[in-house]
């Protein structure tokens, strides 16, 4: 027996026509490159965003396609984002940021057809198109006072927008159409495509505003710092508009000072970026002197928040932190920290040891910690595993069958990452897989030491990789980016350190650099660090 409900195909084309019919006047801010800020609305995006299909549709483009877009936070970019999917296009989101030959590749993979890009990327493209042939034609999101001079044809976004009519019939396709294209940053070889459909787009927009997730509301003022570049900009593409929040879009610049004047002049209450941009914001507002005004919670993913970061939020600002975890493969959020009603009942300093960790999974989905044989380990905060994951919203395989079957026999897919899992349901990451320190067939955790190291006043980036021991196998080396006019030496960070780890955990070294190099999702890049370290040997011989 079937349930006597109606039927609507969960696609994503519905967020932006509830948005328009019901919360239209409800501004979407957008700041240029040169700081100049453009105001619109939820129904002036709709209305665009039409324009948009029609156009993509008048170029050739039918369901399936690939319509690229290269650039930052902006309303262009979120109506050709709406335009192409809602036609049933694929919007695939190229990160400006990968080096050329990266771009190169991953545009061919995926044989884009049409390119959307910030005028800041005008150069870049320049060296692309004679590597990418099936790129057809070239749109800069501008206007035509602001269109790049280039020895290739391009067209500003506003004149190719212009005339086409303001009324297009979305939808009416499969729910599981394909609907975004999104490749992993390729760390261990090629990128890999990650292909969202509408059902899971839509599904993990609903998971992501539940109260215990981001809890987006229409009263909120949002400020998308993730760029949508980087795996749906956590979904806030779709849960904003869904809710008819305020929607505030930076741009490129992501220095402290241009993100704290936009919370204070638009009323910023929530918001969300890596670690490393927010460390930038509390570096200036130690210098500045400023504060930040109604902003009441941060969500920070990428990878692990230090809990100097939450403490300073919490204390110095009155501001949440919300640590959330996922991948491009888990559309990507899929755990938060957001408190249960066990930990919300412990005293403050208490909570915190929650805070830092990955946080507990959302409805719908399933993890599990398994060794390397694929046996279930225990949920005891204590015994690391590798971290599998199933669920509506969760990759079942690469575009263009890269890397052959992803999913285990109970159709798991394992993360790459080790962790632990409490028993109050609390995940958190000690390592990536490929990061962890194997010393004398033990697992060091590298993000431990560097969430402690980050801690010290004098600190502000930590990085730790293993490095070979004739004894051990490996041991840890920690480097540290101090913070401008700041001192240490290496006794500085071992006695800092020492009664917080394992005295076996103790890095070996301690090495001062002028800079801890970050890959193009803001996150330490320890493949890099690794290549620069390519021959270094401990300076000593340790015994413990």
């Amino acid at each position: 027996m079937q349930g006597l409900m109606q039927h609507g195909a969960l696609t994503v084309d519905k967020f932006l026509d509830h948005a328009a019919a019901w919360h239209g006047a409800r501004e979407v801010i957008s700041r240029d490159a040169a700081g100049i800020v453009t105001r619109s609305n939820y129904g002036e995006i709709h209305t665009l965003a039409k324009r948009v299909s029609n156009g993509l549709a008048r170029a050739g483009i039918r369901p399936g396609d690939r319509v690229a877009t290269m650039g930052w936070n902006s309303a262009r970019h979120l109506a050709v984002w709406y335009g192409a999917t809602g036609m049933g296009a694929v919007l695939h989101t190229l990160n400006p940021r990968l080096f050329l030959e990266q771009i190169a590749y991953i545009a061919n993979h995926a044989g884009d057809r049409i390119l959307f890009a910030d005028p800041a990327c005008a150069e870049l493209i320049g060296e692309l198109l004679p590597q990418v042939p099936t790129i057809e034609r070239v749109i800069f999101l501008c206007d035509a006072a602001t269109l790049p001079r280039t020895d290739y044809a391009a067209t500003a976004f506003d004149d190719w927008a212009a005339g086409e009519p303001a009324e297009y019939a979305w939808g009416g396709f499969d729910e599981n159409t394909a609907c975004g294209l999104c490749y992993t940053s390729g760390t261990t070889g090629n990128p890999k495509g990650v292909l969202y459909g509408h059902r899971s787009n839509y599904i993990h927009a609903l998971m992501t505003l539940q109260a215990d997730a981001l809890a987006l509301s229409g009263r909120d003022s949002v400020l998308m710092v993730v760029p949508m570049y980087h795996a749906n900009a956590w979904g806030m593409v779709y849960s904003a508009p869904a809710v008819g929040a305020k929607l505030v879009l930076p741009g490129q610049k992501m220095d402290g000072e241009s993100l704290v004047d936009l919370i204070e002049q638009e009323g910023i209450t929530f918001s969300s970026a890596v670690p490393t941009i927010w460390q930038g914001v509390l570096q200036y507002l130690r210098e500045s002197g400023r504060g930040l005004g109604a902003l009441k919670r941060v969500v920070i993913g990428g990878s692990a928040v230090p809990e100097a970061l939450v403490r300073t939020f919490r204390d110095d600002y009155g501001v949440d932190v919300i640590q959330g975890w996922g991948m491009t493969e888990t559309s990507p959020l899929a755990t938060i920290s957001t408190p249960s009603a066990e930990v919300a009942a412990l005293p403050a300093d208490e909570q915190i040891q929650y805070a830092i960790k990955q946080g507990r999974l959302l409805a719908g989905l399933e993890l599990k910690l398994t060794d390397d044989e694929g046996n279930r380990l225990p949920h005891d905060g204590r015994t690391p595993g590798r971290l599998k994951i199933k669920g509506p919203t969760i990759v079942s395989g690469y575009f263009g069958g890269d890397g052959g079957n992803v999913l285990d026999e109970e159709g798991f897919f394992d993360t790459g990452d080790v962790s632990t899992i409490d028993d109050k349901g609390y995940m958190q990451i000690t390592d990536r897989a490929k990061d962890v320190v194997k010393s004398g067939g033990e697992w060091i955790s590298s993000i431990e030491i560097e969430n402690i190291a980050t801690g010290h006043p004098a600190v502000a980036l930590a990085a730790v990789i293993g490095v070979a021991h004739p004894k051990w196998d490996e041991r840890p080396i920690l480097l540290c980016q101090l913070k401008p006019g700041a001192s240490a030496c290496r006794d500085d960070l071992t006695s800092f350190l020492d009664g917080k780890i394992a005295r076996w955990w103790m890095p070996d070294d301690v090495l001062f650099v002028p800079e801890i190099p970050l890959g193009a999702t803001g996150k330490i890049d320890k493949k890099l660090i690794r290549q620069r370290m390519e021959g270094y040997k401990l300076p000593f011989e340790v015994t413990r």
